[in-house]
């Protein structure tokens, strides 16, 4: 079977903050029981301290795509410490599956030489959100949504779209988002600063990350050489 497109187009471009604002409104100060997947914990920094004032929050940790294993366990122990050092350790339960990257490389095969941001990343997103959605549906949240859209460099119609899709499939309401709004990256560097949060470099996976060592190596190779 085919893979379908990686683009998800409409026909207009949708306000999903005006979107969250709408729900939370009708909410009536009820706190909704919400899994929040999280994608690192710098992204999910600002997200936490805003969506806690409104759910009851567990965060889920499924990110397979991160390679190696010790960045794996890097960023989750950078999670874990940032929870505890916002004092959300008695509010936040954390749910983390298992790394699981054979299942992340079933995914994305065929589709190594994808550009960052390409079908790779769509696949990445399906298999992570899908995931995200059957545990929801199997646990009795409320809804669910992703930290993935604090990032400016991840596409917000298609996490989105991905995600109402899933929440049609598995029956449970998806959080409409766009967190990188209202100045939520920054404050997301404000937080890991003030936190002493470590702070990756790149996406997570092992093609991302070789590609650009070897535009790296490639730049050093085309240094011209200091004549002495």
């Amino acid at each position: 079977m085919p893979r379908e497109k990686s683009c998800l187009s409409f026909e207009m471009r949708r306000n999903y903050q005006q979107e969250l604002d709408g729900i939370i409104a009708r909410q009536a100060g009820k706190h909704p029981r919400l899994l929040l997947h999280s994608c690192c914990g710098p992204c999910s920094a600002p997200v936490l301290e805003y969506l806690t004032q409104y759910f009851d929050v567990t965060l889920f940790w499924y990110n397979p795509n991160i390679w190696p294993k010790e960045e794996f366990d890097r960023r989750l122990e950078a999670q874990r410490k940032l929870i505890r050092a916002m004092g959300l350790e008695k509010r936040v339960r954390v749910i983390c599956e298992p790394r699981d990257s054979e299942a992340w490389y079933r995914a994305t095969e065929g589709l190594e030489r994808e550009p960052e941001g390409g079908a790779r990343c769509t696949e990445c997103f399906r298999l992570r959100l899908r995931k995200a959605a059957a545990y929801a549906a199997e646990n009795g949240f409320d809804c669910f949504c992703s930290t993935l859209t604090l990032s400016r460099h991840k596409d917000p119609l298609r996490i989105n779209a991905l995600g109402e899709r899933f929440a049609e499939e598995f029956g449970i309401p998806w959080l409409p988002s766009e967190f990188k709004k209202r100045g939520r990256e920054l404050r997301s560097r404000q937080l890991c600063e003030q936190y002493g949060i470590y702070r990756q470099n790149y996406c997570g996976c092992e093609y991302s990350v070789r590609k650009e060592l070897a535009e790296e190596s490639s730049k050093e190779k085309k240094k011209p050489e200091v004549q002495s």
